[in-house]
């Protein structure tokens, strides 16, 4: 069969899996400011109402709509890679394989939620989306998914990374939707924050601010709110990406992996590829599965399972999850996606009941691993994609030392070419690492003192 492990257009899924109906210990709900559990009807500012039925679901499968398939299957099911030119460079026992979600138009996982977003959002009469973005893969795929279905669409990208990656933007634009930098002076978050500091960097919990204020703004209800990562149903659509890989390790000869990798920065790749196979480990098989993610941006690895806004000005509900606080402001690195303040309530709740066991990176390992996979398997990652990518390092190195042989599955999540400065700049010796003092993480979890504990 070769390397790369193709299924056919039959053989995409029909279905989601929502790991939320069978996480051992469930879940904590959301709180709205009453500090009770949000209703339904309390989203239904910012989102559509099937995507509120996603959100909350606990149905096990849910239907992929037809349309939907249909828009995925332009570049669905994506390919399996066997890593044998990175195998060879290591020297490993291990047998690496990667799911490639870069071949998607925007180049990354995104437009698998992003597509479904916007079918959602159309067939309820929404005319315009507002969203976040952090590197820009979002924030392109949601401006491509809107373009097919005729929806306008304004990004807020953080600032540092605006500055860094101006062809993201220019993508946005080619697919009609506006981007500017967050934070703007476009809203009251936005004037505030610029008033206190008119260098800030920005963030995703600022720029997520500034998006929820424009929806929220409409009364009319045609402008609804769009994420990439964190909520339940983002989760839910990325799915496609480990159901798809369980059917191609199998036609590689494989069963399931030993160890499963990603990069996590809200978690929605890292839900992709691993909740399909997380079911497996709640069925007693046994696995690692490792959420990566930056030293400089620690919130598994360091941060706590609190209640927490998911923005910088408590618009949204307050949500179960690890964080290093709403208000914090994370270093200015490369791997912007990766830059946020909290985590998934799903993958939060599978870090705390053992599912998943979480680990945090350096740049520099980062940027070294992503340069040694484009000189071996010839794709650059994106620097988000080189978090997993280091890790899978780490743990091929540790299986030749110790006589094992581990097949280890990771996600691709995205390539590099428009992150070149980046490469850029670790060429040129600019780079550094930042891992944060557990005094700086403890004071930005101070603004959490005031929200309900969690037992």
């Amino acid at each position: 069969m070769g390397d790369r492990i193709f299924l056919s257009d039959d053989e995409f899924p029909r279905q989601w899996y929502n790991l939320a109906a069978d996480l051992p210990g469930g879940m904590l709900p959301p709180l709205g400011p009453d500090g009770q559990p949000v209703k339904p009807d309390q989203l239904a500012a910012i989102f559509p109402q099937e995507l509120i039925e996603q959100e909350m679901s606990q149905e096990r499968w849910i239907d992929i709509p037809e349309e939907v398939r249909t828009l995925l299957g332009r570049w669905r099911p994506s390919p399996l890679h066997r890593a044998r030119s990175l195998e060879a460079a290591l020297g490993t026992s291990a047998r690496i394989y990667y799911k490639n979600e870069s071949l998607s138009p925007a180049g990354s996982h995104k437009p698998n939620t992003a597509v479904a977003q916007a079918f959602y959002n159309k067939k309820a009469g929404v005319k315009k989306l507002t969203t976040e973005t952090g590197a820009g893969q979002w924030g392109s795929s949601i401006a491509y998914a809107a373009s097919l279905f005729g929806l306008a669409c304004k990004v807020y990208m953080v600032k540092s990374s605006y500055e860094q990656k101006p062809y993201r933007k220019m993508m946005m634009e080619t697919w009609g939707a506006t981007c500017v930098p967050s934070p703007s002076r476009d809203t009251k978050a936005g004037r505030e924050i610029l008033a206190k500091d008119p260098s800030c960097p920005g963030s995703l919990g600022i720029a997520i601010s500034e998006a929820v204020e424009v929806a929220v703004g409409d009364s009319s209800g045609g402008t609804k709110y769009s994420l990439g990562s964190v909520l339940n149903h983002v989760m839910l659509h990325q799915t496609v990406i480990g159901l798809e890989a369980k059917k191609q390790l199998v036609l590689a000869g494989e069963g399931l992996p030993d160890i499963i990798v990603a990069c996590v920065g809200g978690g929605s790749n890292f839900a992709g590829i691993s909740f399909p196979f997380a079911a497996d480990k709640i069925a007693g098989a046994q696995m690692e599965i490792l959420p990566v993610e930056p030293e400089s941006c620690p919130s598994l690895t360091k941060g706590s399972f609190v209640y927490d806004f998911g923005d910088i000005a408590r618009m949204t509900p307050l949500l179960p999850m690890y964080s290093l606080g709403h208000s914090f402001m994370p270093p200015t690195m490369h791997a912007g996606g990766l830059r946020y303040h909290g985590m998934s309530p799903l993958v939060s709740a599978g870090v705390r009941q053992g599912l998943f066991s979480p680990r945090a990176v350096a740049q520099l390992d980062c940027f070294e691993a992503g340069v040694l996979f484009a000189r071996t398997e010839g794709i650059i990652p994106a620097p988000e994609s080189t978090h997993a990518i280091a890790q899978v390092i780490k743990e091929a190195n540790r299986a030749s030392e110790e006589g094992r042989e581990p097949v280890i599955l990771f996600g691709l999540s995205g390539h590099g070419l428009l992150d070149l400065q980046g490469y850029a700049s670790y060429f040129a010796g600019e780079l550094g690492n930042f891992p944060l003092p557990d005094e700086a993480i403890a004071l930005s979890l101070g603004c959490t003192a005031e929200f309900p504990k969690i037992a």
